[in-house]
């Protein structure tokens, strides 16, 4: 079984998607004129506008939301995995695919707010409701649902959960079962009270772990700055083979650090899309840049801190090609992972490090656990959207802790090759969809920008733009509109 799990994880992630992803990425990037640069003050500006309503989530909801999911244990555990199979170049094509990447996250998000719904009174929306909408091919669209409801579902939340009850042993030396009842425990309060709930406990802890986790890794930084130039350089020339050490693994990086670049921001692989069809705005262009910015934030930012905390510090190991010895081994014996980071800080904070990367650890990969369930809860919706089935979702609910609590007491090599395939098989449905739909999404940017040149506050209308099939702004969002007015 292992070893058909290892073979169709190679299988997915074969050359051919690690290039999908990086040239699609391009592609939107040059469609969109790089508007992940020219608009990149509006994107700040707009992450705090909007205001919720009873369907809806603020803006700033939606990016708490989105980065509850894009900001994980691939933060922390994912950056180790990258660096130890890739050398610090990795890093490198991390940053690279976060900008050509937040092209694609444009495009997705902004697809997602076109086409979205109210089901029950809430929007959902995602790749699921764009495919079938946009492109007119229910099929595909039934099979990205499945094929989410069973990566978010089921194979996701398993590494962020395995990488909690691992780095609270090393910390603080908790029973693993026992961390992981009590984790399951917490979960199960919280999805049950709904997708309210779900960003409530977001928006409160995803800013405050983000920014607590950046300000030690400054700290540490600062305390090394002359070491910085040389992290730097070291990053670069092993990104294109140019220190000699790491020249034998290049494709190792290239491959690695595309595979948990993707990972950790989730760029074209439609889950940040669920996120941003929530959002409450006048135009669906609004919520595609702030999900365009939200990539940054977990890559250039977050990433960027723990690959900067390791290499500045040197507590990191990076395996050969064959991946059995080493090419550089300064931790005997600590395995690719959350290991890696609490070395980092430890180093410089004795007796502070292990716990404090538990701890962030936790907070990361919680809030993660609790977007998956709110993006496999989505597809369920999608689902049941012309038929309810109320016990889908109860029977997700219990397949989702049952998940949780199974990996907690399971190997961490076997978490991430099975989170490892549902994110890619996500990216192959997901990409080739928005490069089919993505029509829709440029000409919001452009009527975006048109009004925005006018002095105007954008207003989408997709008729006048020729977009057919957004039912909710031909039809709700003006009567809501008209109510409002009144």
């Amino acid at each position: 079984m292992e070893a058909f799990v290892i073979w169709l994880n190679n299988l997915i992630w074969s050359p051919a998607l690690v290039y999908l992803c990086l040239g699609t990425g391009l592609y939107f990037s040059i469609r969109t004129r790089f508007m992940q640069v020219r608009h990149v003050g509006g994107m700040v500006k707009l992450t705090f506008q909007g205001e919720k309503s009873e369907a809806g989530v603020s803006s700033f909801q939606a990016l708490a939301l989105s980065l509850s999911g894009r900001v994980g244990t691939g933060n922390i555990a994912g950056v180790a995995t990258a660096i130890a199979f890739g050398g610090p170049g990795a890093i490198f094509w991390m940053w690279l695919v976060a900008f050509l990447g937040a092209g694609s996250a444009y495009v997705e998000s902004t697809l997602a707010q076109i086409y979205k719904t109210k089901h029950k009174g809430q929007f959902r929306g995602g790749p699921a409701y764009y495919i079938e909408k946009g492109l007119g091919i229910k099929w595909y669209a039934i099979l990205f649902a499945i094929a989410t409801i069973m990566a978010t579902g089921m194979l996701l939340p398993g590494v962020q959960a395995n990488s909690i009850v691992s780095s609270l042993g090393t910390a603080f030396g908790f029973n693993t079962s026992i961390s992981g009842a009590v984790l399951v425990t917490v979960i199960a309060i919280i999805i049950f009270g709904g997708i309210k709930r779900i960003v409530g406990v977001a928006q409160v802890i995803v800013p405050f772990m983000a920014l607590g986790y950046i300000l030690i890794a400054c700290l540490i930084i600062f305390m090394n700055i002359e070491k910085l130039p040389d992290a730097f350089m070291l990053i670069f020339k092993s990104a294109f083979a140019l220190e000699s050490a790491f020249g034998g693994i290049i494709g190792l990086a290239i491959s690695w650090g595309v595979k948990r670049g993707i990972y950790s921001n989730e760029a074209g692989q439609g889950t940040g899309a669920h996120a941003a069809a929530a959002a409450e705005v006048s135009h669906p262009a609004k919520q595609g840049l702030v999900q365009a910015f939200s990539v940054y934030i977990d890559t250039l930012l977050v990433c960027s801190a723990t690959a900067f905390m390791m290499i500045i510090t040197g507590m990191y190991n990076v395996f050969d090609a064959s991946g059995k010895g080493y090419i550089v081994n300064k931790m005997n014996g600590v395995e690719p992972g959350p290991g890696y980071t609490q070395a980092a800080v430890e180093s410089v904070f004795p007796g502070f490090g292990n716990g404090f990367i538990a701890i962030s650890l936790l907070f990361f990969a919680f809030t993660t656990i609790m977007a998956y369930y709110y993006i496999a809860e989505t597809n369920i919706a999608y689902l049941n959207r012309y038929k309810d089935r109320p016990w889908m979702s109860f029977v997700l609910k219990l397949i989702f802790l049952s998940a949780v609590f199974y990996s907690c007491v399971k190997n961490a090599t076997t978490a991430w090759t099975l989170g490892d395939i549902g994110v890619g098989i996500m990216a192959w449905i997901n990409i080739i969809a928005i490069l089919l739909v993505q029509k829709p999404a440029l000409l919001a940017l452009k009527d975006y920008e048109k009004q925005k040149k006018e002095g105007k506050d954008p207003v989408f209308n997709p008729q006048e733009l020729g977009i057919k099939n957004a039912d909710f702004w031909e039809n709700e969002y003006k009567k809501d509109n008209r109510k409002d007015a009144s």
